[in-house]
């Protein structure tokens, strides 16, 4: 009988034009419960891995190598999601003093307040002085407000936070109803080109060998795509901005990548950013809506300047709907669905409860990383420039589609050591989980210790 990860994953492949075949490749041992949750969060990142795996295993045999086994084990999946890393032995603290669920006058908010920006704002809205302000006076200010109303007054000044829901409460909304309407991820033709060059390969290199992505994102999703890109094999390379803050995550999610920095509210900037399109077959990001197509690189314009690239858009909430322009992470996105209530009821006490990790987060950025292989392999077969886009909500709405785990709350943490590798990094010594997806012929491994931004060039 298929796993529902199997099944999962048969369902991307379709989704994605994917050749059926392939799928006799693919082994998925060990199943939920791993990490205790009422939710299927193992099969969630056991799949979207697996699929990004395959995908790129596919592509690289439409480029001449063999087909390959690929073994995704349940265990090892989930503690890939789990986001673990420490440098020179400890562990980053993950969130700020001012993060978290909140009580207000008829419920809970969630707000994200790990960039100034962001907390200084939220602390504004309160009516507290940043400067001076405690969790304390925060959690007294809160409890004045309506829920609904915080959240409407914190997205109309670009603030990221959202009233706790009920899966019922979600359902009733429009971005609810929108988000249920629409399939898990597009993968759309925006353009016509020949195949883009890329070399043949042996049987010794990693699938996406010789393939260029751009990653021009932040926090999470996006920057584990370009991870999972770069132990397949790809020369990703992570483009900052000088003036952006970086979260301590960037440690453990720049493992492979080169690191530059562009500014792109400058005109040079812009131009080298121009000059790096020229030579890359994958442009990803997830920057606020609309942002980079401001700057002249929306999916149109890139693929009319480099036709054949595929690109990659990463949203909180989707393009559709009433919340499509509003900013997002992955805490608030389970708080507004309904997953933070529902892991609360489950446990019997009712208080709302996180997930045991940034699932939709990890299982996304696995997303991106499969639509780009799965993009590149239609690109080489059929031409044409290609948009994939992929959103936090959307895969909260596919996680709560693969059913609940009876008893999934009593399953205790995995322990994480075997999992585990060690090394230099421009942040100093870096621990943290090796790739789950294993390939039988060419291992994913990150070529490049993880740096700061600015360590390289930004030129190919």
């Amino acid at each position: 009988m298929p796993t529902p990860s199997l099944e999962s994953v048969a369902s991307l492949w379709r989704l994605a034009g994917m050749p059926g075949q392939a799928l006799e490749w693919l082994d998925l041992p060990g199943a939920d419960p791993v990490f205790p949750s009422s939710f299927a969060v193992a099969a969630a990142g056991q799949s979207a891995i697996a699929a990004a795996a395959l995908a790129a295993c596919e592509l690289g045999h439409a480029r001449g190598t063999a087909r390959q086994r690929v073994s995704v084990p349940a265990e090892h999946a989930a503690a890939e999601c789990s986001g673990w890393f420490a440098l020179d032995g400890a562990t980053p603290e993950a969130w700020d003093a001012f993060s978290g669920l909140y009580r207000c006058a008829d419920g809970h908010v969630r707000v994200h307040a790990n960039f100034r920006h962001h907390r200084d704002g939220a602390l504004r809205l309160l009516g507290l002085p940043p400067e001076t302000a405690t969790r304390e006076d925060a959690e007294r200010a809160m409890a004045g407000w309506r829920a609904i109303d915080f959240e409407t007054a914190a997205a109309e000044r670009g603030l990221v936070a959202t009233a706790l829901r009920t899966f019922a409460q979600w359902d009733a909304t429009a971005q609810g109803q929108a988000i249920a309407a629409q399939p898990l991820m597009a993968i759309e033709r925006i353009g016509d080109a020949p195949p883009l060059p890329l070399p043949a390969l042996d049987g010794s290199q990693r699938p996406l060998s010789g393939v260029r992505a751009l990653d021009l994102t932040r926090v999470l999703a996006g920057p584990v795509a370009g991870r999972a890109l770069a132990g397949l094999g790809a020369d990703v390379m992570l483009v900052n901005g000088p003036h952006l803050p970086n979260i301590d995550a960037i440690a453990d999610t720049s493992r492979g990548k080169r690191s530059a920095l562009v500014d792109l509210r400058t005109d040079g900037g812009q131009d080298t950013l121009r000059r790096l399109v020229d030579g890359a077959h994958v442009f990803s990001q997830g920057y606020r809506p609309g942002g980079l197509a401001a700057r002249g690189f929306s999916p149109e314009a890139l693929a009319q300047r480099r036709p054949g690239i595929v690109c990659v858009l990463l949203t909180a909430y989707g393009t559709q709907g009433p919340w499509a322009d509003r900013r997002g992470f992955d805490s608030l996105v389970q708080t507004a669905m309904g997953f933070n209530h529902a892991e609360g009821e489950a446990a019997g006490n009712g208080t709302p409860r996180a997930l045991p990790m940034q699932i939709l987060d990890q299982a996304t950025g696995w997303l991106m990383a499969f639509g780009a292989a799965a993009a590149l392999w239609r690109q080489q077969r059929d031409g044409g420039s290609w948009h994939v886009q992929v959103s936090l909500a959307q895969t909260g709405h596919w996680l709560r589609g693969m059913g609940r785990v009876p008893e999934g709350l009593q399953a205790a943490r995995p322990p994480l050591a075997p999992y585990v590798e060690r090394s230099a990094s421009g942040f100093g010594p870096l621990d943290a989980v090796k790739p789950s997806a294993r390939l039988e012929r060419t291992p994913m491994r990150y070529d490049r210790r993880s740096e700061p931004p600015g360590s390289a060039p930004a030129q190919w």
